[in-house]
């Protein structure tokens, strides 16, 4: 695939493009600015999206509520242009208060992938020929996650989770290809929805380290579509397909398996590293352009906080550092899409609660300028607004 021209009005990464788009990273709480890491830590006083298993560890008669959003700015470079790109994207919105004493509940909402973008002039050959085609393609929309979790915590170390998601969503696709002097038009609506399991568990060593792992079970998301083909020779419009409805290649969700750790040292300086790995190749499913393959992702970060003086405002804030990589799970060309990034971020405390403002910013390159393709540098701020509220407390004066 060569991706040698691209439109004015990209909106989003254009590897988009492929399966049901580009996948978000919707973190809660602070950990945007830890690399997106953290499978072992708590949710003793935030919500950890990253492993059901952490709200076994969530306080008593606390409710909490995470909302965030991101400013994006992306430099698009191919080997023979460049363009700037800004945007603003919803992040999430969850809620999670405890069921029990040992148990919490949570239940999300988040964007999974987008699939918006627009490509023009893309040169590609056709199969058992020496000809080429050109193609232009616009596409919008994308999946949402909704997600239901809940741990349960055995004791004082061993907690167990378990969350369900809903995928769904649609995506909606038009392409021209031009051969000679003769375009083909297509204009695709696919539906998707499907339900997905994960599996977490952490178990605390010692009262300074903490273990972590997920399973993401392997799922198919079912698929139909609406379609319509047009064709136009000489100025002489011909329809093949008009609102035709029938199923298409369903999409296949791979076994993902992360495990982690959180180190304490000296009850102020924290450690936090993740490895996941997605089996890809076993989804057996390729794209027109590419091919699925494993995606290993590593990611490592750290929190510090003085805790000098409480009455101390800037005592109280918390300070995190992160970096991430991972190989990405698409191959372009025989080349790997992989994408690294690096984080810095404050937590600002709100009133003596767990409430806080977490600030992040983060710089990344994702792709590479080689045979064609696109490499994406991108700044990201993410403001994640974690409110924590005492519920369900009887009250004491009357």
């Amino acid at each position: 695939m060569s991706l040698t021209s691209f439109s004015q009005s990209i909106s989003s990464s254009p590897y988009s493009l492929y399966g049901v788009g580009s996948l978000y990273d919707s973190d809660f709480g602070a950990i945007p600015s830890i690399g997106s890491s953290g499978i072992a830590l708590p949710s003793e006083t935030f919500i950890n999206n990253l492993n059901p298993s952490s709200l076994g560890y969530l306080p008593q008669n606390h409710f909490m509520f995470d909302i965030g959003g991101k400013a994006i700015a992306t430099t698009y470079q191919s080997g023979s242009r460049t363009e700037n790109r800004n945007n603003f994207q919803f992040s999430h919105i969850a809620f999670a208060f405890p069921v029990t004493k040992n148990s919490g509940f949570s239940v999300a909402l988040r964007p999974y992938s987008s699939a918006t973008f627009k490509i023009s002039n893309l040169k590609l050959p056709i199969e058992n020929s020496q000809e080429y085609y050109y193609l232009t393609a616009t596409g919008s929309g994308g999946l949402n996650n909704f997600d239901f979790s809940y741990g349960y915590r055995f004791g004082k170390k061993l907690s167990v989770g378990v969350s369900a998601a809903l995928l769904f969503g649609n995506t909606t696709d038009d392409r021209n290809s031009l051969i000679v002097n003769s375009v083909t038009n297509i204009h695709k609506k696919t539906d998707y929805n499907g339900l997905r399991a994960t599996l977490g568990g952490q178990y605390k060593i010692d009262s300074t380290l903490t273990i972590g792992s997920t399973f993401k079970m392997p799922t198919q998301i079912k698929a139909s579509k609406v379609q319509t083909v047009q064709t136009i020779t000489d100025d002489v419009v011909s329809t093949i397909e008009s609102d035709v409805v029938s199923d298409t290649d369903d999409y296949y969700m791979p076994l993902e398996i992360g495990v982690g750790i959180s180190k304490r040292f000296k009850n102020n300086l924290n450690m936090t590293l993740d490895y996941e790995k997605s089996l890809w190749n076993d989804s057996n499913q390729s794209e027109l352009y590419g091919d699925f393959v494993n995606q290993d992702r590593f990611a490592l970060g750290f929190t510090y906080r003085a805790k000098k003086n409480i009455r101390r405002y800037w005592d109280s804030v918390q300070y995190a550092a992160g970096a991430n990589f991972d190989t990405g799970y698409l191959e372009v060309d025989g080349k790997r899409v992989n994408n690294a990034a690096i984080s810095i971020g404050l937590s600002l405390p709100i009133e003596n609660t767990f409430s806080a403002l977490n600030i992040s910013y983060s710089y990344g390159q994702k792709g590479r300028i080689s045979d064609n393709l696109i490499k994406e540098n991108y700044h990201k701020i993410s403001l994640n607004l974690s409110l924590d509220g005492i519920w369900f407390v009887k009250r004491k004066i009357e």
